[in-house]
């Protein structure tokens, strides 16, 4: 893993917590959200934990939360987090990262949500991501209201920012027949 995603992990955690923003995330005391959570605590923030009871042992669950909710499955996990939330981070990742950044962003679009959803673009991790996003808009599978659902920016100041000044759709549209604008 490069450093930098580390730092940034650690820069957004510490952004949060001096403001007294609070952070939703999956409990775990290891990975980049685990580096989240000890900053944001460390500059008096609080977090909260959500973790399903079968990963509390396998992803060592945090010890010291402000709380931790344990459920029983990983829908019931999202389902929380996304209830306890305002908006939505995405940090570098893996499969479980891009499926939860999928998901938020595809409720969103459906209109179950009208939060904001950011994308930390640390070190360009996130693209070609992004440019597969524009793809999908170019090529008719995604409306150029629905892509513009991603804030994106390279630093956490940046990025709470974009989501601060994030305006939800004002369209009803999920997507434009062929010949009608997007």
């Amino acid at each position: 893993m490069q450093p930098e995603f580390r730092a940034a992990a650690t820069a957004l955690g510490a952004y949060l917590g001096e403001r007294g923003i609070d952070v939703v995330y999956g409990g775990a005391s290891v990975g980049l959200m685990g580096a989240v959570a000890d900053a944001a605590l460390g500059a008096g923030g609080r977090v909260f934990g959500v973790i399903p009871r079968h990963l509390v042992d396998r992803e060592l669950a945090h010890p010291g939360l402000t709380q931790l909710h344990v459920t029983e499955n990983m829908h019931e996990r999202k389902a929380l987090m996304a209830e306890l939330s305002d908006a939505f981070v995405a940090l570098p990742g893996g499969f479980g990262t891009l499926e939860e950044l999928a998901e938020v962003t595809t409720w969103a679009q459906l209109g179950l949500h009208h939060k904001p959803i950011g994308v930390l673009n640390v070190a360009g991790f996130y693209e070609l991501f992004l440019q597969h996003a524009d793809r999908m808009v170019t090529n008719g599978f995604l409306s150029f209201d629905h892509r513009r659902l991603l804030v994106t920016a390279s630093s956490p100041a940046d990025l709470l920012a974009g989501l601060e000044a994030f305006q939800p759709l004002t369209t009803e549209k999920w997507q434009s027949k062929p010949g009608e604008p997007g």
